[in-house]
């Protein structure tokens, strides 16, 4: 099989989806190493927080001062998640590239995490689209569809409601849109059925892969969006993140192995495999205690691989 070598990029979202579940609050000085770091890697785009009340997730109140470091750093897309409009107007605020916004096929998922019904998200979507254009701002809105492929609240999620959310929310005016196994339900069958025929819907705008490696088939996964065309995925380092108000959730897929996946197929990532891992282990001594995930940082590079190992791509 002939292998479409088209570079892939990696987005890290640790410092958002990783810490937001965690109780301890790093340092912003940390973060802002986490930052510089993950740069020096290779690393051009990453979700580096999140504009929530300060009282709910106090892991990410400094927010705004990390979006104000990592916008100095040439060429990184800067990412951030907003729940509602209010997240939206500070987001722009900031100067974010990006904000990532997020609707749950889940009605049950939706109402414990967003304390909205999908549709009632949907059209503050819609709002935020208003007011990012009233602000004359070039902030991108991307949507990302939770809870895609099931959830651990409700249980199944027909994709014919994920296909009608995704239209709504395109309908809507959204830049770009991605599917989340937010709680490790999929396999690489259903996420090839759901991403090709989402794909039917967005067209290019379907741009994200978010897996989680709850049972073990995250990367799996990876690959089999991968293989629909998918060129864009999120992961974090240490494979940490989960999600508050979705029980059992752990980590997502680990960011260096996403690399190391491409890597070996011959993918261009941009991404430093040694850096990488030296991250990894600063990550490990700043969560002591806290469980961490992945492979390749334990079993090291195979030795077709270690004259290589400078750049990943």
């Amino acid at each position: 099989m002939k292998i479409d070598t088209r570079p892939v990029v990696v987005r890290e979202v640790g410092l958002r989806d990783g810490l937001q579940s965690i109780a301890r609050v790093l340092p912003t000085a940390l973060k802002l190493e986490w930052v510089r770091d993950a740069f020096a890697a290779g690393q051009r785009e990453m979700e580096v927080g999140s504009f929530v009340p300060a009282r709910l997730l106090p892991q990410l109140a400094d927010t705004a001062e990390v979006v104000a470091f990592a916008k100095t750093l040439p060429g990184l897309c800067v990412s951030v998640l907003v729940p509602n409009l209010k997240g939206a107007e500070r987001a722009i605020e900031s100067g974010a590239d990006l904000m990532l916004l997020p609707l749950s096929a889940s009605h049950a998922h939706s109402l414990a995490n967003l304390r909205k019904a999908p549709d009632d998200v949907v059209r503050e979507i819609a709002s935020i689209r208003a007011a990012r254009d009233a602000a004359g701002s070039r902030c991108l809105i991307e949507v990302g569809i939770s809870t895609a492929f099931g959830c651990t609240l409700q249980g199944k999620v027909e994709p014919a409601e994920v296909l009608r959310l995704l239209q709504a929310v395109l309908d809507a005016g959204v830049d770009r849109v991605g599917l989340a196994d937010t709680v490790g339900y999929a396999d690489p069958a259903m996420v090839r059925d759901l991403f090709e025929r989402s794909a039917k819907v967005a067209g290019d705008r379907l741009a994200c892969g978010h897996f989680h490696d709850t049972r073990g088939l995250g990367i799996a996964n990876v690959v089999a969006a991968w293989q629909t065309g998918i060129r864009r995925f999120d992961a974090c380092v240490a494979g940490i993140g989960g999600c508050p108000h979705a029980p059992g959730a752990s980590g997502n897929v680990a960011t260096e192995d996403v690399v190391y996946l491409f890597a070996s197929m011959g993918v261009a990532t941009g991404q430093d495999f040694d850096r990488l891992i030296a991250l990894r282990g600063k990550v490990a001594g700043w969560l002591e205690g806290e469980a961490l995930y992945g492979a390749i940082w334990r079993a090291g590079l195979p030795k077709t691989m270690l004259a290589a190992s400078g750049a990943a791509g």
